[in-house]
């Protein structure tokens, strides 16, 4: 019995979601929202791989394996990021991308 679902409703919001993220990281100043627009990206990715995956081999889950070392990775770069952002945050009192130019000769 069917979900009467088919592939191309979560390829549809996979895309919505990828370019709502990817026209953040273009248009954002703030580097916290970039960092939050880089993660919508990274689930959309998800929602694909698992969807392709329940849809074209559901006796694989190779698509969740993928999806989880995607949230990993992730976490690390969210850790890493916000980590990076409090400390020029610190130093320069503001998250915008443009006063990042400590690495400018």
């Amino acid at each position: 019995m069917g979900t009467g679902l088919n592939p191309s409703y979560f390829i549809g919001l996979s895309a919505a979601l990828f370019l709502i993220g990817a026209f953040g990281v273009i248009s954002k100043k703030n580097a916290i929202a970039v960092l939050i627009s880089i993660e919508l990206m990274l689930s959309a990715v998800n929602i694909n791989l698992v969807a392709m995956n329940k849809f074209f081999t559901p006796d694989a889950f190779f698509g969740q394996v993928f999806a989880i070392f995607i949230i990993t990775v992730a976490a690390a770069e969210v850790g890493l990021g916000l980590a990076i952002v409090i400390a020029i945050h610190r130093k320069r009192h503001s998250v915008n991308l443009d006063d990042f130019d400590l690495m400018k000769w």
